[in-house]
């Protein structure tokens, strides 16, 4: 019973040595196109303390390396990166720390990367030292696998929308510095999308992508095609805002106009009415005003007639006045005749 107790505790040491003991995790294997940057990610843990005299002391790295072509990476074995080197190769860098991130970036990548990358820590106790052995696979391939796909998927694309080209490449690439072409014109865009808004018939092309660093990784051409069908009324777009811009304005100002006309029209119409009220207010004003119109223009024909007819007396009454002396001169006459007959006979 003793025994089988002694076992389980050795079997339980073993496992908690195990989960503390040094570990790395590398990425799966990566595809790098020449010319590119390609970043290895990567993480471990070290050896967090050892037996020294039947008590744990606690260690630390104080040493990290990179190398290829070997499966150990110590003693003078070639690294691509040493922290204790001062002569390091400018395109291995190194973006970890001594505690746990073991991220290793390479640029301008070329055909002698094409290797397996290891890394090893190493402690300040030769018993934390570890390589892990089964390493990143890293292959390199040219440019002349590098082709553009987009999000319109046949080219044809309709003035106004907008479409994203990828450059692209056979194997998986990271931080991939891309130079754009279009028609062998190259464009101000850079990186492995290009996005373009706003499509009009200048943007209809043969587009190509290559590496900044190297002229020889261009992709085959994409033609993109921006149908111009609706590229008069499309292209004309910012003259026909102008143009209803300026309708709208004259339609305001017509309006205004307008408006102010229909209340000036209104407010006559309302003065008119207010007059219209107030003599059906007051008849009596209205109806005597007449009256004494039609009074004063009677009594001036009546005066006028009175004055004729007086005329007309006046002249009468001075005829027969002057016909009764006249008669009476003719009686007069007439008997003085007789009266001078009788007398002549007697």
């Amino acid at each position: 019973m003793a025994v089988w107790d002694k076992n389980i505790v050795w079997s339980f040491m073993l496992l908690l040595t195990g989960a503390v003991g040094p570990s790395v995790n590398y990425p799966p294997p990566v595809c790098a196109v020449k010319g590119s940057t390609v970043t290895l990610p990567c993480t471990f843990t070290p050896l967090q303390s050892v037996d020294v005299d039947g008590r744990k002391v606690l260690i630390k790295i104080v040493r990290v390396r990179w190398c290829q072509k070997h499966l150990v990476c110590q003693g003078s074995t070639p690294s691509v990166y040493d922290s204790d080197s001062t002569s390091n190769d400018p395109r291995y860098k190194y973006l970890g720390d001594k505690k746990g991130n073991c991220t290793l970036q390479i640029t301008d990548v070329r055909g002698e990367d094409d290797e397996t990358f290891r890394f090893r820590m190493e402690a300040d106790d030769n018993r934390g030292h570890w390589t892990e052995q089964s390493g990143v696979e890293v292959s390199v391939t040219d440019g002349t696998t590098m082709k553009i796909t987009s999000s319109s998927g046949d080219g044809q694309v309709r003035t106004g929308e907008s479409v994203t080209l990828f450059c692209s490449a056979r194997c998986t690439f990271h931080q991939l510095k891309v130079t754009w072409f279009r028609d062998d014109h190259a464009l101000s865009e850079s990186g492995p999308a290009l996005q373009l808004s706003s499509l009009t018939a200048k943007d209809s092309g043969n587009y190509t992508c290559g590496l900044q660093t190297s002229t020889e990784t261009r992709s085959g051409p994409y033609s993109l095609r921006v149908d111009a069908g609706e590229e008069g009324a499309d292209g004309d777009l910012p003259l026909a805002a102008g143009v209803g811009a300026v309708v709208g304005v004259l339609l305001v100002l017509v309006a205004v106009i307008l408006v102010c006309f229909i209340k000036r029209r209104r407010s006559a119409a309302d003065q008119r009415a207010d007059g219209g009220e107030e003599d059906q207010k007051h008849p009596d004003r209205v109806y005597s005003s007449v009256l004494q119109r039609a009074d004063r223009e009677a009594g001036g024909q009546r005066q006028e007639s009175s004055r004729a007819v007086e005329e007309v007396s006046y002249a009468s009454v001075q005829f027969k006045h002057k016909t009764k002396n006249q008669a009476r001169a003719v009686q007069e006459a007439d008997d003085a005749t007789i009266y001078s007959s009788v007398a002549g006979r007697g």
